[in-house]
Order: C-alpha cells, then structure tokens, then sequence
C-alpha cells in the first residue's frame, strides 16, 4: 500500500496520475487535509482519507496499512517542522516501512532560508528509525509561470539572483520521480536524491526567452536583495512572502538551485520538461 500526502495539491495530484499508471487503485491511498477536494480521485478506486498535518489524530489513521508514504512537505511555513514531526510519528506508530519526503536542493547546505525546515525534517526522519529516501527537489519551473506574463506587462523582470543558474524542472518530472521511488522494487534506503532539471538558466536568459516567446522587449533587472524585497513589498507581497522570494533569489546567486549531476533524469528515464515549455504555455493561456 502506498499513501500520498497533500493529494489534493498540485504535486500530490500529479504523483497519484503517475502511480495509477502501474499501481492498482485498491493499493493507493489519496491523503488530504480535505477529503472533499480529492473525492474525484475515489472514482478510479484508490483510497482517500482525511490527514491534516495540523491534527496528529488525523495522521495515523491515515496511515494504517500503508507499507510506503510519500510525505510531500506542508506549505505552511514557519509551522513545518512541528507539523512534518508529527507526520513521522504518526507513520512510526503505523508500522510503515519506507518514508519518501520532500526536500529541497542541496538542503544540507543550502543558503536559501526555506532550508532550514527542511533540513531540520530530515533530521527527524533520520531519528525515526524508519527507512527513508529523500527526494530534494530543485525550483518548479511553474513557478516562473506568472512572472512570464509579468515580465512581458511591465518589460522587466526584478530579481537579486545575479548570474545564478537554476536547473528547474516541471512538476510533472518531479512527481514522475517520486512515483519511480515508490514503486522501486530494490532496496533504497538512506538514499537522497539531488533533483534539478536538465538545462539550467539565468534569470536574464529568462528575461530573453520571455522575449523571444513574446516578441516584446524584456530584460532582467538585477537588484540588491533588500532592494528586490522593497519591490515585492511594493507590489503588494506581505513582507513575510517579499523576504522568502529574496531570499530564494539570493540563494541562487550562490548556486543554491544548480545541479548537472542529472539524477533526476535517470530517475524518470527521460529528459526533463524546460523552461521554454513552460513560458510558452504561460504566455498563450
């Protein structure tokens, strides 16, 4: 048996599509804060329960008879770690036989503040004494989706990224991997997997693709980081999101978001979707 949590989130729905693809639905259990937003999924015959990461007593009943659970990191920043400990007990006291989390590139010594959590997750996964196998994942690609169409309204994109690469990837290509882990049929325990896309760029290659794609003039414009988070603000970010997205940027000036070793592209067997792909499809919706 294999559970997914955050089923109803993007990530999560798009690991359950790749799991159906080889796993009988009988043997998936579709895991959400809300049942309600993954009730669809019932109909293809997988299992949906209720788990909300900020209500324990929810978790373990979740997690009954399931052999591995890919715990896919909460989005409540601030709040992770308790919330992802409560997870890891809950899926201790279950008897489940493999965690597969979340991670972020390069968490153990990733600059950018995000990391923090997640690397304090990793910690307690490792003190469980369950088996484990970390995924760390690189940018989504979709993340640069609205900034496209920004870019192209305002002729800039802000950043404080620098020269940094950033080797993104698609959800798609991340979900593909974590299902490739779960369905594993050898022995991966202790395994961490460094995540990221086959090509990576800079955000001013960003801005010329955003161009070329468009036909409109667009360039980067690169700033100091308190400087960027100003703009942010401005732009009507709440300061805590402004702080979060510099800080990401400022991690890719130091090469937080860069890996060639292309792990995640023999995990899926294919080449990873590119940012071009995803600008494209941005720019025509």
């Amino acid at each position: 048996m294999i559970a997914v949590t955050g089923a109803s989130g993007k990530l999560g729905r798009l690991v359950l599509n790749s799991l159906l693809r080889t796993v009988p639905p009988s043997q998936i259990v579709a895991a959400a804060r809300t049942p309600e937003k993954v009730r669809d999924l019932a109909s293809t015959g997988l299992l949906v329960r209720q788990a909300d990461y900020s209500r324990p007593d929810t978790l373990a009943p979740a997690f009954a008879g399931v052999d591995k659970l890919l715990l896919i990191s909460g989005s409540e920043v601030g709040r992770r770690v308790e919330q992802h400990k409560a997870a890891i007990a809950a899926a201790r006291l279950a008897g489940v036989k493999l965690i597969v989390y979340t991670s972020i590139l390069h968490a153990d010594r990733s600059p950018i503040g995000l990391a923090e959590e997640h690397r304090q997750t990793e910690a307690a996964i490792r003190a469980s004494g369950v088996p484990f196998v970390i995924l760390r994942n690189s940018w989504y690609t979709e993340n640069y989706a609205a900034a496209a169409a920004q870019a192209v309204k305002l002729g800039v994109h802000y950043g404080c990224a620098g020269a940094g690469r950033i080797a993104a990837a698609s959800r798609a290509d991340y979900a593909d991997a974590a299902a490739a882990v779960l369905t594993a049929k050898d022995d991966r325990n202790g395994r961490i997997y460094e995540l990221a896309g086959d090509d990576a760029f800079t955000l001013a290659e960003f801005a010329a693709e955003v161009a070329r794609r468009s036909g409109k003039p667009v360039r980067y414009q690169d700033l100091p980081e308190a400087e960027y988070r100003a703009v942010l603000v401005k732009a009507g970010l709440p300061e805590p999101i402004a702080a979060m997205l510099a800080s990401g940027d400022s991690g890719i000036s130091k090469g937080a978001l860069f890996d060639d070793s292309r792990q995640l592209h023999a995990l899926i067997g294919r080449p990873t979707n590119p940012i071009s792909a995803t600008i494209a499809a941005a720019l025509a919706s």
